[in-house]
């Protein structure tokens, strides 16, 4: 009784949500940071539960660059996936089922991702999403999740894209952009997905802007050289 008196009380009080994160000139410090690794089997509990699921990444992942201080909480950004069967069959500018933002946000955020002048072309957006990988817009939350209580830290990526393949193995690059809230305790499971979809329409008014936009053409989203990345995007085909 006290433990759900105290996330009610929790839940309550949290502030009310900005409708973006991150000032519109751009990415201020410490962002962006880059993080990286192969794509792990989490806790299940994402698409089961909550029916928003996740790719999450090993703990280690965020020593690349030196990152293994970030402090617990959600972030928003965009991922690169490394050239597998699901980058293949669900390329960004595919017809997506994905639900979890408003449409109006998610058609704007896509035409402002792949309807410039860079991507005109059909066969340059073929590349860009298929031969070499391809770039989603995310949400993530790193830290121990209070509402499930996890006995160790975690890196979970919910990708703003509907797959109907599985990936685990794949190398996934992030590059992410700013800080959306910190950790919570909720009431109610429902209250928990309630501050997830609106992680994903912030994130959604957030990203289409220019200064941030930009970044889904950073280098190091689609950079998969290393060995670990060629091993993993190829058992994955």
């Amino acid at each position: 009784m006290a433990a759900a008196t105290a996330a009610a009380a929790a839940t309550a009080a949290a502030p009310s949500r900005p409708e973006v994160a991150g000032p519109d000139s751009g990415p201020e410090p410490p962002f962006p940071i880059r993080i990286s690794g192969p794509v792990i089997k989490g806790f299940g509990r994402g698409s089961k539960e909550l029916g928003i699921p996740t790719a999450n990444l090993p703990i280690s992942g965020l020593s690349v660059g030196g990152h293994e201080d970030l402090a617990s909480g959600v972030y928003l950004g965009f991922a690169g996936l490394a050239p597998c069967r699901a980058t293949h069959q669900h390329p960004l500018h595919s017809e997506s089922k994905y639900h979890h933002m408003a449409a109006h946000l998610w058609e704007e955020l896509l035409r402002v991702m792949i309807g410039s002048s860079e991507f005109d072309d059909p066969a340059e957006k073929t590349t860009w999403t298929h031969d070499k990988g391809a770039v989603y817009p995310m949400v993530m939350s790193v830290g121990w999740n209070p509402y499930y209580k996890n006995e160790k830290r975690s890196v979970e990526v919910h990708l703003l894209h509907h797959f109907d393949e599985e990936f685990y193995g794949v190398r996934m690059n992030l590059v992410v952009l700013g800080f959306l809230r910190e950790e919570r305790d909720y009431a109610s499971k429902e209250d928990l997905i309630k501050d997830i979809r609106m992680d994903v329409d912030i994130a959604g008014r957030s990203l289409r802007r220019k200064a941030y936009v930009k970044f889904a053409k950073d280098k190091a989203l689609l950079k998969f050289e290393d060995e670990e990345g060629e091993k993993a995007g190829k058992k994955a085909k």
